[in-house]
């Protein structure tokens, strides 16, 4: 199954480029309708996996997406799920 990862450890401080970099790869999944994206906001202080979440809770996003899930096994990781 094809899949999108997103590693923002290199952005972590950006918070606009974060934004952009979310937006993107979600409109990337939509255009060629890729069901999985993979976003590791790493494990650190919390705080940006927070603003994930924070920026996937929008309604404008929420609609684009199906579903979201946080890796049970591995703190830094979070799942976008999309139905097509």
């Amino acid at each position: 199954m094809a899949k999108l990862v997103l590693d923002l450890h290199d952005i972590y401080n950006k918070g606009n480029l974060i934004d952009k970099s979310l937006n993107d790869i979600i409109n990337e999944a939509l255009d060629k309708k890729i069901k999985t994206i993979e976003i590791i906001p790493g494990k650190g202080s919390g705080q940006l996996k927070k603003k994930v979440l924070r920026f996937l809770q929008q309604k404008e996003i929420k609609a684009k997406y199906h579903r979201i899930d946080k890796d049970s096994k591995n703190f830094g990781r979070i799942f976008v799920y999309f139905k097509f």
